[in-house]
């Protein structure tokens, strides 16, 4: 059973119950003075919390994806580096198919039914960076009256540290995306899901470091064009848009607003709107402010040209920090509108939900939704 399984997760929440029942029935057998009961108290005690502990830990990874598996969580994941080879026949192959997966929907087993999850190593020859991805194809990409279509694509990004497979797993994008298509609310759309630590450990904040991973190079122009050259999907910024949550998020937004030529539409969920520096992100700027302040979207809007590009943002008003920022971000550019600017802001706006899954779960529905309502397919 896999790490982030509901069935793992169960189990161990059965197990600290009945060891803390257990623990209460035996407690009066080992109320006596001796070596072996106090030494059986200590046991029991033991044990029960450390049952109780494992439990509350598998859940909050499930929650937030911390660790995507076993070997993830003791440190023994050895397939980081990614060698490629030069010669001719493998030089022009950018998206390496490694696995295929059902998705978890009825009929997973028939692609043209629920669609496919293919996991993939995508090459970059501008940034130099290669990195693990993995590629939804919805059940209309196997059917033969679209076998001449070329499909939007939407660019899906978790936060820091965070896993892909949390996307799948957790907040569950293909599920989603299945569910809206068959029930008519959103057109097919490829997602191509990663996580935006493509130079692990390192949180680069999709930025460009200088002298550095060339993070942002490899989003907007490596991944774009290696998912256009091996799936039909469109090549243009009107075929493709970005969504992510947390560091994903603000990865999202900026990476529309500095390149309208790679993305048309971005949402974040529960963004910032300028890079950390700390520990996780060292140096980000090589010591420039002004590149510090092209990574900031509020100045963004303040000082430079208002991109030709659709934006969504998502907050609530109590449990999200960024919520008192995402106000102001969305009247700097409703004040871009009211000038004639083509920026354009929507929002997802809860009462109550914290910086975590259960909130972003309640949010990609309605911004899947609206990314389909905004992305052409040729």
């Amino acid at each position: 059973m896999g790490l982030t399984s509901n069935n793992v997760v169960m189990v161990s929440v059965v197990a600290s119950v009945l060891l803390f029942g257990a623990t209460i029935w035996v407690w009066p057998r080992l109320a006596r003075r001796g070596v072996a009961p106090v030494l059986g108290r200590i046991g029991m005690l033991l044990v029960t919390q450390v049952s109780l502990f494992a439990a509350l830990g598998l859940f909050a990874n499930q929650s937030f994806g911390f660790y995507g598996s076993w070997s993830d969580l003791f440190g023994t994941e050895t397939t980081p580096g990614v060698v490629v080879n030069h010669d001719a026949a493998s030089s022009n192959t950018r998206v390496q198919v490694t696995d295929i997966r059902k998705v978890n929907v009825p009929g997973g087993s028939e692609p043209a039914v629920a669609g496919r999850i293919e996991k993939v190593t995508i090459k970059g020859p501008q940034s130099g960076l290669a990195s693990p991805a993995y590629v939804y194809l919805p059940p209309e990409y196997f059917q033969p009256e679209y076998a001449r279509r070329d499909f939007p694509a939407v660019l899906v990004l978790t936060g820091y540290p965070g896993t892909t497979e949390a996307l799948i797993n957790g907040l569950k994008y293909p599920q989603n995306a299945h569910k809206l298509v068959r029930d008519g609310r959103m057109q097919p759309m490829v997602l191509v899901m990663l996580r935006p630590t493509v130079a692990p450990p390192r949180d680069t904040e999709c930025v460009d470091v200088p002298r550095g991973p060339q993070t942002e190079t490899f989003f907007t122009k490596d991944v774009p064009a290696a998912v256009a050259d091996h799936y039909r999907v469109g090549e243009h910024a009107r075929n493709w848009g970005v969504i992510g949550n947390s560091t994903g998020g603000y990865c999202a937004l900026k990476m529309a607003m500095r390149h309208p030529e790679a993305f048309s539409v971005a949402a974040g969920l529960s963004p910032s709107y300028k890079a950390p520096i700390d520990a996780t992100t060292g140096d980000l700027f090589g010591g420039s402010k002004q590149l510090e302040r092209e990574n900031n979207l509020m100045w963004r809007l303040d000082h430079k040209p208002a991109p030709p590009v659709s934006l969504l943002v998502s907050s609530s008003e109590h449990g999200e920090k960024n919520y008192k920022d995402t106000v102001k971000f969305i009247e700097k550019v409703k004040e871009l509108n009211l000038r004639g600017e083509p920026t354009r802001i929507s929002s997802i706006i809860l009462k109550t939900g914290g910086h975590n899954f259960n909130t972003w779960k309640r949010e990609v529905p309605a911004a899947l939704e609206w990314l389909g309502g905004r992305l052409g397919d040729r």
